[in-house]
């Protein structure tokens, strides 16, 4: 049986998302069967939806956002929430973070995060459990791409509300999501990032940064 690190450089080809060139992650292209597969192909061989891939509008805004006002982690404790492939982490540490925690339940991310800090020599921690509820005492949290689906969105809100109300600033990348909250969020800075029609409905989605208030 593959392990999950040769499953992802077999599938996978090392470059930089567009929007975000300084970094370099192992990210799937057209060439690659894993762009083609169903979710339902997916479950049939025991592998979760391979969202840490793929470079998504949110992350890829967030993390441009992050690279050019690095004044809002640096020196700071951070945790990147729901993290992928590692991207906004690997940008936070990049902006003289003190500590940046990858959270994501999905087992393939910790590979796939480890092997993307590696190939841009970084140290990021790692961390396969749920969090929502959870303080870690974080100074800041980043979430891109994460109010997709109405029940989870309801968990975050009420998440985000607590740890921003014990003082964690809170940065979410977000290319329009049915169920962001913008009553709780201040815009921040919207970019426009081109991405691949395989993922999305255009090939460039207009991206928010918002702080959660």
């Amino acid at each position: 049986m593959r392990t999950s690190r040769e499953f992802i450089l077999e599938n996978t080809v090392l470059m930089s998302p567009p929007h975000v060139p300084e970094i370099r992650l192992h990210l799937a292209d057209e060439a690659h069967a894993l762009w083609q597969k169903t979710e339902e192909e997916l479950a049939a061989i025991g592998l979760p939806p391979p969202f840490w891939a793929f470079a998504w509008a949110g992350g890829q805004g967030l993390a441009r956002h992050i690279l050019d006002n690095p004044h809002l982690v640096a020196g700071k404790r951070v945790l990147d929430f729901a993290t992928g492939s590692g991207l906004v982490a690997i940008a936070a540490r990049n902006s003289s973070a003190a500590s940046v925690l990858a959270a994501d339940i999905d087992p393939f991310c910790e590979t796939a995060v480890a092997l993307n800090a590696n190939a841009n020599a970084v140290d990021i921690s790692f961390i396969g459990d749920d969090l929502v509820g959870n303080d870690g005492d974080w100074d800041v949290a980043l979430a891109g791409d994460v109010f997709y689906e109405k029940p989870f969105a309801d968990r975050l809100i009420d998440w985000f509300a607590a740890l921003a109300r014990r003082g964690t600033q809170i940065y979410v990348g977000d290319p329009g999501r049915s169920y962001l909250p913008k009553d709780r969020l201040e815009m921040l800075a919207t970019y426009e990032v081109p991405v691949t029609r395989a993922l999305e409905d255009a090939d460039v989605k207009k991206t928010t940064v918002w702080r959660f208030i």
